[in-house]
């Protein structure tokens, strides 16, 4: 009799790939959600953390890619088209910590402030609620299918978490007493994470060159 907790191999793809696409769609729409309120209310941290949703978006794409070569071609040149997904979310990455970075810059020299952070709020705690458990499910997925690009997808997931968190706690910061600056900070916060999440990505993808150098 099977166990839901060890489903055959066809059916954990199939699982990966409903992942990969609730979180293209949804990322879509948290992103686009956020880019707006940010550049309505003048909220640089939320505009900054819709950015980042689009960084979700590009890994999600490169895992459907990803699962769809498998489907048809099998194992062959596996880790090199791994490591390729991997190499371009790191770059994506960090090109959204340099304009995080110039973000906040200018926020704090033109002493930029939000009209209003409620937004934010919503968003932050609409994703804190929804990608922890999108995280754990794909991190448990590419345990499942020892895929280091899924368990790195699943872990970007979960620092989106923390990103939430560092918006969650700039915006309600900045309603309730208006601190200044709060907003740039909360964006050098998001930098921050994606810094480490490029650079994990990195680190990963020369794992699976290794691992591949080996076979």
């Amino acid at each position: 009799m099977e166990t839901t907790l060890n489903p055959p191999v066809d059916k954990r793809w199939n699982i990966a790939t409903g992942l990969a696409l609730f979180t293209v769609v949804y990322n879509i729409g948290e992103g686009l959600v956020s880019l707006y309120f940010g550049a309505q209310d003048e909220a640089l941290t939320l505009a900054g953390f819709g950015a980042d949703s689009f960084i979700e978006v590009i890994s999600g794409l490169g895992i459907l890619a990803m699962i769809a070569r498998l489907r048809r071609f099998g194992n062959k040149d596996r880790g090199r088209f791994e490591k390729l997904a991997l190499q371009i979310t790191g770059v994506c990455l960090y090109v959204l910590v340099a304009g995080l970075m110039i973000g906040a810059g200018v926020s704090i020299w033109e002493n930029q402030k939000p009209e209003t952070t409620v937004a934010g709020i919503v968003v932050s705690l609409l994703s804190i609620a929804i990608m922890r458990v999108l995280a754990r499910w794909k991190i448990r997925t590419g345990e499942q299918l020892s895929s280091a690009s899924i368990i790195t997808d699943g872990k970007c997931t979960m620092v989106c978490v923390y990103m939430s968190v560092v918006l969650l706690a700039s915006s309600v910061l900045y309603e309730l007493l208006h601190l200044p600056y709060i907003d740039a900070a909360g964006m050098l916060g998001l930098a921050w994470f994606s810094f480490k999440e490029g650079q994990e990505s990195f680190e990963k993808s020369n794992d699976v060159a290794a691992c591949c150098g080996h076979c």
